[in-house]
């Protein structure tokens, strides 16, 4: 039975190595099994090279019918998992059918790849960049190995953000203004703000503000919707007095956001919302949601 075992084993170990990889900044994602490891971080346009060390264990040779490696840009949906959909294949052929002996080691390059999306880990669906690695063989099945790596585009702070400015009410019981200091925010900002209370016929227990993030996958009648509440942010405890201005100020640093994905392949979005939510003391619940754009700054060393 041991022997069995040992014969579907691979019978070389496979290595992928970033030309970079000391110096270059290192984020962690989680891998499928739970486990979080640290990936090297590029943005698109960057070169990305290093080398391929294939080494035969103890006493075995590697015949092949070649060795090539790719650099795949993947969308994962959950309801159809392990149907990988492409948007960027990149290959280049590192070795012709022979066989392998000893260590052998290969360099690659792939210049100036452009990889338009970021890296995401939603609720539905996951967008990946991985380098695969495949030894080509004819009988006892490839030896496949993968490396991940994270992408991440910056975006220079747009020139035109309003203000936004909202009034919302129920006829004759309540009306308050709200107003947000810009409608875009990057991943570190602060939103800053105040409500303003015009009309307050009803006995208000308190008042929230909530992060929303909504992840939309598929199309059609296979549109898959989930809601997540990032943050809940407590403005008010008690009744509000008409005339009175309550102010905002929320940090978004402290939460796991990403920039506003919209319509990404066809196959994705991901939006985000600011919702204004009021109790009574009949625990009736109104609320007012508004949507925000929220993009990533470059990084300051």
């Amino acid at each position: 039975m041991n022997y069995l075992i040992g014969a579907f084993k691979p019978s070389c170990n496979i290595s992928i190595t970033f030309a970079d990889g000391k110096s270059r900044k290192q984020v962690p994602i989680k891998k499928e099994n739970g486990q979080t490891v640290m990936v090297p971080l590029f943005q698109s346009q960057e070169n990305i090279s290093g080398k391929i060390s294939i080494e035969p264990l103890q006493g075995k040779k590697v015949e092949h019918n070649g060795v090539k490696i790719e650099l795949l840009g993947q969308i994962e949906m959950y309801f159809d998992r392990g149907n990988f959909y492409d948007f960027t294949s990149l290959v280049r052929e590192l070795d012709v059918p022979g066989e392998i002996y000893e260590r052998k080691t290969f360099p690659f390059e792939f210049s100036t790849v452009e990889m338009p999306y970021e890296t995401y880990n939603g609720v539905n669906v996951r967008l990946r960049y991985v380098l695969k690695v495949t030894i080509s063989r004819g009988y006892g099945g490839s030896i496949v190995e993968y490396q991940d790596f994270v992408v991440r585009n910056y975006t220079p702070p747009p020139e035109i953000n309003n203000s936004i400015k909202m009034e919302v009410g129920i006829e004759d019981c309540l009306h308050i203004e709200f107003e947000y200091n810009k409608s875009k925010y990057h991943l570190k900002d602060v939103i800053i703000g105040k409500i303003y209370f015009l009309l307050v016929r009803i006995k208000i227990k308190n008042m929230d503000l909530e992060i929303r993030r909504r992840e939309s996958t598929g199309s059609g009648a296979n549109t898959h919707v989930e809601t997540e509440t990032l943050a809940k942010f407590e403005l008010m405890d008690g009744a509000p007095v008409r005339g009175e201005s309550i102010p905002i100020r929320l940090f978004l640093s402290p939460y796991e956001l990403t920039p506003t994905h919209r319509n990404i392949n066809n196959k994705f979005s991901v939006k985000y919302y600011l919702n204004l939510v009021l109790v009574d003391e009949e625990d009736r619940r109104y609320f007012k949601q508004q949507e925000i754009t929220v993009y990533r700054l470059p990084e300051t060393s």
